[in-house]
């Protein structure tokens, strides 16, 4: 067979192992398929192609540019997985397991291009919430906004998840504009480097754009600077050393830490033996024990679990144990795979021989168990193994050592206040769940709980068709959790993306503010344009442009008509003794979606033209009543564009209403979209 020599990319260019390599074998035979060292890197050369070259030609794009080429290189990717499931195998990893990590980490990739696209805009300065009015006159404004670091990120992958783990970091800080180096587990960093080999043969990202290192890191973090970030996934022993850095303490470099955690499942004290509430737990449990050989940081080690219910729950999921096949990951009849190495193995055992002193084994030897299709003296195969603690309060080990394999550990709890309680002895975790069909219950739990996990997960007969899992980080959902869990987060959609980028209060006029955010600030400069906007393409519409509208009287009839044409005859509008005693009435007013109605009214150009379809309004608010007999007039100005297909793009519209006296009676932001041509 042979033997892989696994490269790093420093700088545009492949680099061989050299120096002090280090042998990694197969999971599945145990025999010696790669070679990784990093000692012929310069560190401090990939740092400065990160920063001089990557860093400013990716955030030369605009956060849409980048979203569309995260689009296309994971559809690249997807072209090309065949390859990459084959080498997954020799992880120890089925072909369920490496769609886990594989297909996972590319749909990771897909969700963040389309929130560049939906939630941010097509420019490079990204506004973090309102308008914050610093001035009586509102000449002197505030806004919070978010601009990327001009470092790196070094990006700091576990063993079990090689693609997943590192397309789940790449895909947000590509996204912010902040190019990535790459530090994969060594055990599995052959399956991480051929998926960068694809990556690098798109072209799809500038150079620099990302950099990967095989083998360890020498001296790279102490050249780490204040614009730089090291978002990490392993163990806390290792975490904690990382962070512990002087270096890095001292210039304040950001550190993303998601850990090892002893997360728990609860079963609610609704649910009996013949409830579905029942059997999903024990589906949950026993795919969380058995998908990825149990190496999840996400798997549920403590089943947490009504002491009536341990003794039939007990036996419902050994039963269902007792049907998991165990061998060769490339056969399609095997249920669980090989754990990743040898020496993970190891590590398993002696957790679980630890954990012996508090638990008893309910199923599971690993001295004695088949392997199908594969040695299993050769190969890092172990079986399940649930385990019984009896005594969880005086219990220690359980609730915080974890055997980071296809271990758990089932215990009972007298009451909900109990079971939260011993949910939380794991110190922090990233997911806790709660199988239960009562929502009192789940509320509880929430209270109870919350502060010590990053994910709560429900799961009942209601949602249990469509609910991912347990153990299923999704990129929508914030991944991390507090104590031990690491107290970071990643994922969690556009959130994840802001951890590569810097908040900063910005200060200043109208006029500034629109032009650094580029969307218009009331207050800034009004642009008058030769046509109306209706009118005009995307491309000539200006962030400014704006047109005052003719006046309209709003009449009693006009009031009457519409409360009769839609119904809607709130006392307000049709009782004027009943209005007056209201504080907020001078009597009869108009009603306020009337008033939406004749601001259309005043400003739409009725023709075909570029505009295509309204598609929505934001931040409707009524500041001042109108009575009948009164004027009013709309103001409506272009406040942002962003580009949406090939054919048109969006533009969202500032209107505001004013009644005779030029004053404020309502306001929104209304969104169309608008053609190309």
């Amino acid at each position: 067979m042979t033997i892989m020599q696994l490269n790093s990319f420093a700088q545009n260019k492949w680099i061989a192992p050299s120096g002090n390599t280090r042998q990694i074998s197969s999971a599945v035979t145990g025999d010696v398929i790669a070679v990784a060292g990093s000692d012929g890197l310069d560190f401090q050369a990939m740092l400065d192609f990160g920063r001089d070259v990557g860093g400013p030609a990716l955030r030369e794009l605009t956060f849409h540019d980048r979203a569309r080429r995260l689009k296309a290189l994971a559809l690249y990717l997807q072209e090309r997985r065949d390859a990459l499931y084959a080498l997954s195998y020799m992880t120890g990893a089925t072909l369920t397991d490496s769609k886990i990590d594989i297909d996972g980490g590319i749909g990771t990739m897909l969700v963040f291009a389309s929130k560049g696209r939906r939630e941010m805009p097509d420019g490079h300065v990204f506004l973090d919430g309102e308008i914050e009015q610093l001035s009586r006159s509102g000449s002197f404004l505030g806004q919070h906004i978010c601009t990327p670091l001009l470092g790196v990120g070094v990006q700091i992958n576990a063993f079990n998840f090689p693609v997943w783990g590192m397309l789940e970091k790449l895909a947000p800080s590509l996204l912010a504009g902040v190019p990535g180096i790459v530090k994969p587990a060594t055990a599995t960093s052959y399956l991480t480097e051929a998926c960068v080999q694809m990556m690098a043969e798109s072209g799809i990202f500038p150079d620099g754009s990302f950099q990967l290192i095989t083998g360890g890191t020498g001296d790279l973090l102490d050249r780490l600077g204040p614009q730089d970030i090291v978002s990490f996934t392993g163990s806390a022993d290792t975490a904690f050393k990382l962070r512990s850095n002087p270096l890095l303490l001292k210039r304040g470099v950001r550190f993303l830490a998601e850990q090892d955690s002893l997360n728990g499942s609860v079963l609610g004290p609704d649910v009996g033996v013949d409830d579905p509430e029942f059997d999903l737990f024990v589906s949950e449990a026993v795919r969380e024990m058995t998908a990825k050989a149990g190496q999840k940081c996400t798997a549920i080690r403590r089943m947490i679990v009504p002491d009536a219910m341990v003794r039939p729950l007990s036996d419902a999921i050994a039963a269902k144990l007792a049907d998991t096949t165990i061998g060769d990951p490339t056969l399609k009849t095997t249920g669980m795979g090989a754990l990743a190495s040898a020496s993970q193995k190891a590590d398993v055992l002696a957790t679980v021989s630890l954990l012996s002193g508090e638990c008893s084994r309910v199923f599971g030897d690993p001295e004695r168990f088949d392997v199908d299709g594969a040695d299993g003296d050769k190969g890092a195969f172990l079986p399940p193994m649930l385990l019984r603690c009896d005594d969880p309060d005086a219990a220690v080990n359980v609730h915080s050592v974890e055997a980071f394999g296809p271990v758990s550990t089932l215990m009972g709890y007298r009451d909900l206040a109990h079971a939260g309680a011993l949910l939380n002895r794991g110190g922090g975790s990233l997911v806790g769940s709660v199988i239960t069909n009562d929502p009192v219950v789940a509320r509880d739990i929430t209270l109870i709980s919350a502060a010590w996990h990053g994910r709560l997960y429900f799961n009942n007969r209601t949602s249990m068709k469509e609910a991912t899992g347990h153990g299923s980080p999704l990129p929508h959902m914030v991944h991390g959790g507090p104590g031990r869990a690491g107290g970071g987060e990643e994922l969690g959609g556009i959130r994840g993306v802001m951890h590569y980028m810097q908040r900063t209060a910005i200060q200043g006029s109208p006029d500034i503010l629109t032009a650094i955010g580029n969307t218009w600030v009331t207050g800034a400069t009004e642009v008058k344009p030769t046509a109306h906007p209706f009118t005009r393409v995307y491309g000539d519409l200006a962030i400014g442009d704006t047109i005052y509208t003719d006046p309209r009287t709003v009449t009693l009839e006009d009031i009457e008509h519409f409360a009769e044409f839609t119904g809607d005859n709130f006392y307000a509008h049709m009782d004027e003794d009943a209005a007056k005693a209201n504080p907020f009435f001078p009597g009869r007013v108009a009603h306020g979606y009337l008033l939406l109605s004749f601001a259309a009214g005043l400003f739409v150009e009725p023709n075909p033209g570029p505009v295509l379809a309204n598609t929505g309004l934001n931040s409707l608010s009524f500041q001042k009543p109108v009575s009948p007999g009164e004027e009013i007039h709309a103001r409506l100005t272009v406040k942002r564009k962003t580009g949406r297909t090939d054919e048109y793009g969006e533009v969202r519209w500032n209107v505001t209403l004013f009644n005779r006296d030029c004053e404020q009676v309502a306001e929104y932001e209304l969104l169309t979209m608008v053609a190309y041509q």
